[in-house]
């Protein structure tokens, strides 16, 4: 066969391959829409969205979605995560299930709607494109609490480390450059504490028992050797404000207290040598099985997880009442982030939604025996 013979049938067979490429993609893009109008369609019959989340969860954010899915009634069931996740499993075992979808912290998510087996897989809901580029997102891949990838999908990335505040009359936070600092002596009987097995910090205890440069010799001392007070967020924010305690972990109201003019401030968690961990802070989403509108969930999962709808959510500080959040959506812009949420090119992060960091067993049993071992000193 001539030269001339093979290279046209190399064109043909290449010219033939890229049509068939393109009748394919052709093909994929008519599939995912003819999908997603059959679903906007049966969600529209349906007219109700049940969304359980974490303390918020009012407009402008949800209005939003409102404006482009009208026929779509979102209800919203506020509460803690704890208080939440215990109402979805209790429906769950009456068989009323009323919830669709739940959002909210990422331990929530895992240690009780995940481990109660209560949630559907939210990955096989992903539909537009847009969302299924994981390029898009931060790390160039979705981010997923649970071990096996599709149940408990992170939308979050905010720096963490805000978790420590300090009474600005008491403390001079020039004199703190790495966490072991928080354990000075000088300190002992002067810090307050959400307790350590809340869920309310156990972003920021996960970051301490996973840190390779603090771990479980770091909790054993700041929780068993610093004569710590417990209590509950508020009233640690008050006790902070009035100079009963110098330093706090876990006082979620200490921005709304220094707007107030309380002498009360977080430390800048950029200031901490160990790095920060990255936070969901209350931004997971999962759907609840047999949940009574599954097409209104999709369409508000597709929606939400948009760049339409990451940007409302980073624009908005009312789905969880506190600083605007940094979506894993790495496609739209971070100029309206206050700096604190600002994910900083060099800095040392330790992602715990990570799933190898979901269990908090460990953690919990530890602070739980640190706990125990200081009462037992004290009698």
């Amino acid at each position: 066969m001539s030269f001339a013979a093979l290279t046209l049938i190399f064109l043909l067979v290449v010219s033939g391959s890229g049509k068939a490429q393109t009748d394919l993609s052709a093909g994929a893009q008519a599939g995912w829409k003819q999908e997603w109008e059959k679903t906007l369609e049966a969600a529209k019959k349906e007219g109700r969205l049940n969304l359980y989340v974490g303390r918020y969860g009012q407009a402008p954010l949800l209005d939003e979605f409102k404006k482009e899915f009208s026929e779509i009634k979102v209800v919203t069931v506020n509460g803690t995560g704890n208080q939440l996740a215990t109402r979805i499993l209790a429906e769950a075992r009456a068989g009323k299930v009323v919830g669709d979808l739940y959002s909210g912290g990422a331990n929530t998510n895992y240690t009780l709607l995940y481990r109660g087996k209560a949630l559907d897989s939210i990955k096989s809901m992903l539909l537009l494109p847009e969302i299924l580029d994981e390029s898009k997102w931060y790390g160039g891949k979705h981010a997923y609490s649970d071990p096996e990838g599709k149940y408990i999908f992170v939308y979050i990335a905010n720096p963490g480390g805000g978790a420590f505040s300090y009474n600005t009359n008491l403390v001079d936070p020039k004199e703190f450059k790495s966490y072991w600092d928080l354990v000075h002596p000088r300190w002992k009987g002067k810090v307050v504490s959400q307790p350590p097995t809340s869920t309310g910090i156990g972003a920021n205890m996960q970051f301490l028992y996973y840190h390779p440069e603090l771990g479980p010799e770091f909790i054993k001392r700041l929780y068993g050797a610093m004569d710590l007070t417990y209590g509950d967020r508020r009233v640690i924010t008050d006790w902070l404000a009035v100079g009963k305690f110098a330093l706090c972990i876990g006082c979620r109201d200490s921005e709304r207290a220094k707007r107030q003019g309380l002498p009360v401030d977080e430390f800048d968690p950029r200031i901490w040598k160990e790095g920060q961990d990255l936070t969901t802070g209350g931004g997971s989403l999962s759907i609840i099985k047999a949940g009574p509108n599954p097409n209104a969930a999709k369409v508000f999962i597709n929606w939400f997880l948009s760049r339409k709808g990451q940007l409302a959510l980073q624009m908005s500080n009312d789905l969880y009442g506190e600083l605007p959040p940094n979506s894993r959506r790495m496609d739209i812009p971070k100029d309206m982030l206050d700096p604190k949420h600002r994910l900083i090119e060099g800095r040392k992060y330790l992602d715990v939604s990570d799933a190898k960091f979901a269990d908090m067993t460990p953690i919990f049993k530890l602070a739980k025996e640190v706990m125990k071992a200081r009462e037992q000193k004290k009698e």
